[in-house]
């Protein structure tokens, strides 16, 4: 058992949530005994309590308690070398654990670009980017070293999707990578465009939404049932906590008044943002149980995010296109996902064609993209 260290977090571990950070440290320990630590106190940050979705900041002091060594005789039989990681049905290893070959093949089929420095996503919907709270082991973040593809370096996250939107997620396969597309996002050097279904349809078509987003805590120890509080953007410097956030909407289609198909551009990157922004303005995602209210039927009054009738109940929030600096030579490329087939389902029950959608929604209201904002 190691004694209690002390850690400068450097340029390269900067902006990452503490828990993501212990578990690179220390692979072996599981989620349920890191948040134990951070519960207890163990853990702190520049001698300060700390929480799992802490992000830590370069320069910061993180004091981490003794930690006992993992038992050999817990390993999977192979080691870590169990299996090439990025050979299709291949076994792989994860944090001590072994990646069931079916989880190892879904990420690996989920793969829409690869390059020496990138791997891109399409992240498919009720699969986490990261463990928490009743997650398990089973999120995009565990499964990482089923995408090394020969690479001693497991990718890492460079921005989150929540756990029910599907789409667009970048993971960066070196360090310089991960410091470079970390910062194109950071700096809105980074398009990102979103479809969604919701319910009604907004007036006027196409704007640009302001409101302030400040967290509302949740019941339970953990904070569960967590959300996000809109604030009129006069008041956000008088709200503790509020940030302010921004959000460009589009329409693309619109079944009458029932249900529309939207274009969202996230100028800003709020927790749920573009949940809590579309229920703000009276037109929930569908599917939105948390923002919504997904019991709610939908009479065409612009609320309820419950659509009914042959639409599904899952999140109808997909994270379609991104257009972003490469890490390498700095010249911007754009990454486009396919929908989940919840989504194609309602598309063609409502006589969409998905296919047929525009590149940028934002184009045809003379938008272009946004950036540095």
């Amino acid at each position: 058992m190691s004694g209690v260290t002390h850690h400068t977090i450097g340029p390269d571990d900067a902006d990452q949530r503490i828990d993501r950070w212990l578990r690179r440290l220390h692979p072996h320990l599981g989620q349920g005994r890191i948040e134990k630590m951070l519960r207890k106190g163990e853990v702190r940050v520049d001698g300060a309590r700390a929480k799992s979705s802490t992000r830590l900041e370069e320069g910061q002091t993180v004091r981490v308690p003794p930690v006992a060594a993992p038992d050999p005789a817990e390993a999977p039989a192979g080691g870590a070398a169990g299996g090439k990681a990025g050979a299709p049905g291949a076994p792989a290893v994860q944090t001590g654990k072994r990646i069931r070959d079916d989880d190892a093949e879904m990420i690996q089929k989920s793969v829409i670009w690869r390059d020496e420095a990138m791997i891109v996503l399409n992240k498919p919907p009720g699969l986490p980017c990261q463990g928490g709270s009743g997650q398990g082991d089973r999120h995009v973040d565990g499964l990482a070293p089923a995408l090394q593809f020969g690479k001693n370096q497991t990718p890492r996250l460079v921005h989150r999707l929540d756990k029910d939107t599907s789409g667009v997620l970048v993971l960066a396969r070196t360090v310089p990578a991960a410091r470079a597309l970390s910062e194109a996002i950071r700096h809105r050097d980074a398009d990102k465009i979103y479809w969604a279904l919701v319910a009604g349809v907004p007036s006027p078509r196409a704007g640009v939404i302001k409101f302030g987003l400040v967290k509302a805590g949740g019941h339970g120890r953990g904070g569960e049932g967590e959300k996000m509080r809109c604030i009129p953007p006069s008041q956000i410097d008088k709200v503790e906590g509020a940030k302010r956030a921004v959000t460009d909407f589009a329409l693309i289609e619109a079944a009458g008044a029932r249900a529309a198909w939207m274009g969202l551009r996230p100028v800003t990157g709020r927790t749920h943002q573009l949940r809590a922004h579309m229920a703000e303005l009276g037109h929930p995602i569908a599917g939105d149980g948390k923002y919504g209210g997904s019991a709610q039927e939908n009479l065409g009054d612009g609320w309820g995010a419950g659509l009914g009738g042959a639409l599904s109940r899952k999140l109808h929030l997909h994270a379609r296109s991104i257009a972003i600096p490469h890490p390498t030579d700095g010249k911007t490329i754009t990454l486009t996902a396919e929908p989940p087939e919840h989504m194609i389902r309602s598309f063609e029950f409502l006589g969409w064609d998905w296919k047929k959608a525009p590149a940028d929604p934002f184009a045809f209201y003379g938008k272009g993209p946004r950036r540095k904002r």
